[in-house]
């Protein structure tokens, strides 16, 4: 644009050319007018010689300084007789290195990865709460649902209007009654929300004997499986944008689970429903299943070109975070 008024200037003038294409007059002299050459800036005064700041980055670097950061360095060395340039200069000695980090030797604590290994039913658990949208903009309720991870059996539920640890204590205690839970023989996992690391809730379990644990923060992948069933119920074609009342969502959520637990056959339990493996009964589904195949594969061998049909295997183990060697079912599919 100011190459188009300084072609326009000469022919029109060149206020009436600033006008025309809207350029400001100021904006178009400061443009003609010759920049100053830049000027190397001097060095201070007080400023560290090369040598100086070498000296000073070589102790740093130093094996007895290594993991220090600068202002026990500068302290050690003050006791020891010796000055060098304060901690602000050290700071961006580093700096200009691109060495500012943490130096310290300490211990960083990092959460643990949760570890779970489940090879039969009612050994390890997992539960959550997730929102279902009310009738009104911002009006949710809760839904509590615990999950038998091995089987992935939706072992007990409920939907209530909030979210309140005392009502996570009673499902939990109701659930662990109907599923006749001895001490010392369940892990119960779930994420870092209010209601799971609450006191009431954890006394609970500490008074049942049942192993608690808890995801890292902010890693949504330690919960698998109960984020991949909240996603089964919400993908549903007949779950509602909202509910109408609290009733109507737990008549919805009855409907769910009961088709859930009997009806839907699980990718990751050798197309089993929850409750046959739940309950005992996948040896012997899975063999009725075989001698389905086996009297197809009588009638029809050249069918089945690279060998006998067999249905799906039931896996035997399940993990939430496996060992890299471990085997078994690694993530939730439902």
């Amino acid at each position: 644009m100011t190459a188009v008024t300084e072609e326009l200037g000469p022919v029109v003038g060149t206020q009436a050319a600033c006008r025309a294409l809207g350029v400001s007059r100021a904006s178009l002299y400061r443009r003609r007018r010759p920049r100053p050459a830049a000027s190397a800036r001097s060095r201070p005064p007080r400023a560290l010689t090369a040598g100086e700041r070498g000296t000073v980055l070589d102790q740093l670097h130093s094996p007895r300084f290594l993991d220090q950061a600068p202002a026990e360095v500068y302290a050690t060395l003050l006791d020891e007789g010796v000055y060098h340039c304060s901690i602000r200069t050290m700071y961006r000695l580093l700096a200009n290195a691109q060495e500012v980090r943490e130096r310290r030797n300490q211990l960083r604590h990092t959460a643990p990865v949760p570890q779970l290994l489940a090879t039969r039913p009612n050994e390890v658990w997992s539960w959550d709460i997730t929102k279902l949208l009310g009738p009104a903009k911002w009006t949710y309720y809760y839904l509590y649902v615990i999950l038998d991870v091995f089987s992935r059996y939706v072992v007990g539920w409920l939907v209530a209007p909030r979210e309140s640890a005392a009502l996570a204590e009673r499902l939990i205690a109701a659930t662990c009654v109907k599923q006749a839970i001895g001490r010392d023989q369940l892990t119960i996992h779930a994420d870092r929300g209010p209601s799971m690391t609450s006191k009431p809730v954890a006394f609970l379990l500490a008074d049942l004997g049942i192993t608690k644990t808890h995801s890292r923060p902010s890693v949504s992948n330690d919960n698998p499986f109960s984020e991949a069933q909240f996603k089964t119920m919400k993908y549903r074609p007949d779950f509602p944008d909202a509910f109408a009342s609290c009733e109507a969502a737990r008549g919805f959520c009855h409907s769910f689970f009961t088709w859930y637990n009997t009806a839907h056959h699980h990718a990751g339990l050798g197309l089993l429903t929850p409750a046959i493996v739940h309950y005992g009964q996948a040896d012997a589904v899975r063999a009725s299943r075989q001698g389905v195949l086996t009297t197809a594969y009588a009638a029809h061998p050249e069918r089945f070109v690279r060998h006998p049909p067999t249905p799906p295997a039931i896996p035997t183990a399940v993990w939430i975070n496996p060992p890299p060697a471990a085997g078994g079912t690694a993530e939730a599919r439902h």
